[in-house]
């Protein structure tokens, strides 16, 4: 599918666009009103459970991911602005399914807690990487270049991995819990896109039978990185 150029927006949007321009400026929105609410509530949430870190040091290591979900909250939603639109009307859509996930998805404790941030952010990442080489070039390189920053799911792993070496009765918990997380991420992400049409921008020039097929490609895209991601840990999937 051919790049389009990043439009102009207008703050007023149909509910129901039809034009391809229209579902294109409507894709963008929720694309970037989904991205900036998943940083606002991480930073929340990073910032939240600090304080339950087993060590200073894993206290300052979440602050400062904390910190940096913070700062790509920032970008997007400065981004939104210069399309005309607003950020909080942007992200309303998405506040009540992000907040159930995170209601069904509630840590029992801090290591639980760094997994659902490993998992959550991974599966996120690897989401916006595969939508982000079907987008216009200006819009490709902010969704692109928020991923350059200090790396999150590497020092995500490095902890969880010395977790586990530490306490090797961790394992059979956090597989668990790792199967339960990414099972509901995958569902609020097919929710998002089924509700929203989020893709609908995208692939608006495909039948139907080739949207599902590609939907299929990238939640089993989705599916196996989580699993090469826990055999890492030395974790089942």
């Amino acid at each position: 599918m051919t790049n389009r150029s990043s439009p102009d927006l207008d703050s007023a949007q149909s509910p129901v666009p039809s034009d391809p321009e229209d579902i294109y400026r409507r894709f963008l929105s929720d694309l970037f009103g989904v991205m900036a609410y998943g940083e606002l509530s991480a930073f929340e949430r990073m910032s939240s459970d600090a304080r339950f870190s087993p060590t200073l040091h894993d206290r300052t290591v979440l602050a400062r991911l904390a910190v940096r979900e913070y700062e790509h909250f920032e970008r997007v939603s400065d981004h939104l602005r210069t399309l005309g639109l607003d950020p909080e009307t942007a992200m309303l859509p998405f506040q009540p399914s992000v907040d159930a996930f995170h209601d069904r998805t509630r840590p029992a404790d801090w290591f639980e807690s760094l997994m659902k941030f490993y998992v959550t952010d991974a599966i996120s990442d690897d989401f916006y990487q595969s939508v982000a080489a079907r987008l216009d070039p200006v819009t490709a390189e902010l969704v692109l270049g928020l991923q350059e920053a200090e790396p999150a799911g590497e020092v995500l792993e490095a902890r969880l991995q010395q977790a586990l070496s530490d306490d090797p009765r961790l394992a059979s918990r956090l597989a668990l819990w790792g199967r339960r997380l990414v099972g509901e991420a995958l569902t609020q992400a097919q929710r998002v896109v089924l509700e929203r049409a989020v893709l609908g921008g995208l692939l608006q020039d495909t039948d139907q039978g080739a949207y599902e097929d590609e939907l299929k490609a990238l939640f089993a895209a989705l599916t196996r990185n989580h699993s090469r991601r826990m055999s890492r840990l030395g974790l089942t999937a």
